[in-house]
C-alpha cells in the first residue's frame, strides 16, 4: 500500500533550484525517520538525505551544501529544497522511510540547458 505522494520535480536549467515536497501517512511520518532517494536511469536508487523524527538532517556527499530537507510535522510533509542544481542531479526522486516501506511514483527531475 503506498504512503506516499512526491510532487514538485519538472526541467530546470543548470544552477536553477527546485522544491520538492512529499505528503506521508500519519502512522509512517511519525515513527520512522524519512528520506529523499533518486535513481537516473541505468543507476541504482541511491540515499539523498534522510531527517530524523526530531529534524536531524543527514547528506549524501554529491548533494551537501545544495540541497537541504526539512519536514513538517504537522502537515506530516517533508520536504527538498535543492539549489545550484547539476545536470548529474537528474533523476527520478523518492520519498521513503529508513527502512524503506513501498515506493510511490516518484517525481522527475531534469536539469538540462
Amino acid at each position: 500500500q503506498v504512503q506516499v505522494v512526491e510532487s514538485g520535480g519538472g526541467l530546470v536549467q543548470p544552477g536553477g533550484s527546485l522544491r520538492l515536497s512529499c505528503a506521508a501517512s500519519r502512522s509512517m511520518f511519525r515513527k520512522y525517520t524519512m528520506a529523499w532517494y533518486r535513481q537516473a536511469p541505468g543507476n541504482q536508487r541511491e540515499l539523498v538525505a534522510e531527517i530524523t523524527t526530531n529534524g536531524s538532517p543527514n547528506y549524501a556527499d554529491s548533494v551537501k551544501g545544495r540541497f537541504t530537507i526539512s519536514r513538517d510535522n504537522a502537515k506530516n510533509t517533508m520536504y527538498l529544497q535543492m539549489n545550484n542544481l547539476k545536470p548529474e542531479d537528474t533523476a527520478a526522486y523518492y520519498c521513503n522511510t529508513i527502512p524503506t516501506h513501498s515506493w510511490g511514483q516518484g517525481t522527475q527531475v531534469t536539469v538540462s540547458s
